[in-house]
């Protein structure tokens, strides 16, 4: 019988330093004994990637992104190298594979592409020589034969595309915590482990800046019927199941099993948003050309009932945004431009939970306005009220 494909995904705390690559090495040769053909996708080392983003803004405050996918694609080749010299130290076979020579295929925008084919003849001719195959996560190259990125947590995308295209049993998600929560520990003390979630509702979390899986990554697994295994690096596991004491979360096609056990599934918090809007709702097509002309896209557009229309923009994947923000102010004039934060309620159930949503509660929480959409519900506010926004939202509409 075949031997079944394992993806492993190590985030960059994972492998933040030669000691804990180490120990992922042994993770690694502990699935490969197990009888597993094992491919491994590698972030860069610990905050390496905000390391050269910095370097590269002390020469220009706006560095030219093919540039800047030159410079930050090095730090995955790394860990990668690193950990197939770690691997082949403890006597099994391994190689590493950019993300190119991985035959990733990208779109030709740069620092925010997307995947749009995944050709591994290289990963399955070495996996035939049962070698452990490591990946660069996080970059490809576009059919300009340019190198590209795949903006933040791309890494977690080559992941699930390499095990869409290897028809792996399943893609596991290492990272520093042990699976997807409620709300951030970190904001919301009391929030809930989640043990399993569906495609939908993990997708919906990641767009609204819940620090979990990329979205576009989900997007892969929920087309490919993939599951995700999130993880703690730190935790045993044997087979697909976590060992006494260990958790993860399991993503799959389980949206009826999901309604059962929560109709609110989550709360999230995001900063770095920048909101537009526009008096007329005539200005549509003018904040489209606009958009062109800046080379940004907004997470999303909205239109009130008085005819304004609203722009949401992430800065995350944006690392020329002062160009991008002169151009939209040159281009729409009549706009006014605000840095905002969001807290969103994620899941089906939040038409029940209208009350603790009502604008005279949102407007005593310091609500500056409110995005509805398919399986959520996104409060904007000023960034000192948004832990506050977090809590008083997952008290009253998670269950």
């Amino acid at each position: 019988m075949d031997k079944t494909v394992i993806v492993q995904k190590y985030g960059g705390s994972s492998v933040a330093d030669l000691e804990r690559l180490g120990r992922v090495a042994d993770k690694v040769l502990e699935t490969h004994r197990e009888g597993h053909r094992v491919v491994v996708v590698v972030s860069a080392m610990g905050k390496t990637t905000d390391g050269l983003l910095a370097q590269a803004r002390q020469i220009d405050p706006e560095p030219p992104r093919r540039e800047l996918d030159m410079l930050v694609s090095t730090g995955e080749r790394v860990s990668m190298a690193l950990l197939s010299i770690a691997i082949q130290k403890r006597g099994v076979e391994a190689i590493s594979f950019t993300g190119s020579q991985a035959g990733i295929i990208t779109t030709d925008r740069h620092f925010d592409a997307r995947i749009v084919a995944v050709k591994p003849q290289r990963v399955l001719e070495e996996l035939d020589k049962n070698k452990v195959v490591i990946v660069a996560g996080y970059q490809g190259v576009s059919e300009k034969r340019e190198i590209t990125t795949l903006g933040r947590g791309g890494s977690d995308t080559t992941a699930v595309a390499l095990a869409a295209a290897l028809n792996a049993e399943r893609c596991e998600i290492y990272s520093d915590v042990d699976g997807v929560y409620t709300a951030d520990p970190r904001v919301v003390p009391d929030a809930a482990h989640i043990p399993e979630l569906d495609y939908e509702t993990l997708q919906t979390m990641a767009e609204c800046g819940a620090k979990v899986l990329n979205a576009q990554a989900v997007e892969w697994a929920k087309r490919a019927g993939i599951e995700i295994h999130a993880r703690h690096t730190g935790q045993s596991y044997g087979g697909a199941l976590p060992r006494e004491g260990s958790k993860q979360t399991v993503v799959r096609d389980s949206r009826a099993n999901a309604l059962e056990q929560r109709a609110c599934a989550a709360v999230s918090g995001e900063k770095g948003l920048v909101l537009v809007h526009l008096q007329s709702a005539t200005a549509l097509a003018a904040l489209g050309d606009a958009c062109a002309a800046a080379e940004v896209s907004p997470r999303e557009i909205s239109m009130d009932p008085r005819g304004g229309v609203s722009a949401l923009f992430s800065l995350l994947n944006a690392p020329d945004w002062p160009r991008a923000e002169r151009v939209l102010r040159e281009r729409l004039p009549e706009a006014t431009f605000r840095s905002v934060c969001a807290a969103t309620a994620i899941g089906d159930g939040l038409t029940g939970v209208t009350g603790p949503l009502a604008p005279h509660r949102l407007a005593a929480l310091g609500c500056l306005g409110l995005l509805v959409g398919p399986l959520r519900a996104t409060v904007l506010c000023e960034e000192q009220g948004l832990d506050a926004l977090v809590r008083a939202m997952h008290q009253a509409v998670v269950r």
